[in-house]
């Protein structure tokens, strides 16, 4: 049977996550697992996240000191098995949520919601309204983020906070060469990292 390439990408980017010796990986997620968050939260992984968690689920330990944003986090690494449903909720809000917090405090406004309303909490019930349809996204590591697109695979990780959004990948397996094998800031001026804006309404903060 020939090996999908979210599949392909997704356990690449699980041994490369391996090497590093970063964190302790525990046995993947189950198909029952998958399932069951899946069902919970109201989402469907993508096909190469999905892929990286089954292959082994990585645990929480040291965090990257060159961002500091992560260091906000006390368990960068979702707990998708026997984690608090709460927190995990609250996580998969938090693109949203901080979207919704520059439309308060930054004046932010998307092209596609129209006319801006003058008054604020109608500003912010427009927004939300809105920020219903969008694609959800799902927390990889930290404010690192892909989408909720199953079928699918190869998307950029994007580092989400609020709006100031950034490349982080061009993919899963890059992520991870990003973030924790080390590479240096030139290769992100190679001709090669070209990240595609594929992600409806995310891809227009990039």
């Amino acid at each position: 049977m020939a090996v999908s390439e979210g599949s392909r990408l997704g356990a690449e980017a699980a041994r490369l996550l391996a090497r590093t010796g970063c964190c302790e990986i525990a046995p993947g997620l189950t198909d029952s697992e998958f399932e069951r968050v899946e069902r919970e939260h109201g989402f469907t992984f993508a096909d190469d996240h999905r892929a990286f968690l089954a292959a082994g689920l990585p645990l929480n330990g040291s965090v990257p000191e060159k961002d500091e944003r992560i260091r906000t986090y006390d368990r960068p690494w979702p707990e998708w098995r026997g984690g608090d449903p709460e927190e995990l909720r609250e996580r998969l809000r938090r693109p949203v949520d901080g979207v919704l917090f520059d439309v308060e405090h930054n004046g932010t406004w998307h092209d596609t919601w129209g006319e801006r309303p003058p008054g604020l909490q109608e500003a912010l019930a427009t927004a939300r309204r809105a920020l219903v349809r969008v694609p959800a996204m799902i927390p990889v590591y930290g404010h690192r983020f892909l989408p909720a697109l199953r079928g699918t695979s190869g998307h950029p990780v994007l580092s989400i906070w609020q709006t100031d959004i950034v490349y982080y990948g061009t993919d899963l397996a890059d992520y991870v060469h990003q973030e924790f094998v080390g590479r240096s800031g030139a290769d992100r001026a190679d001709v090669a990292w070209d990240p595609r804006r594929v992600v409806p309404f995310w891809r227009d903060f990039l």
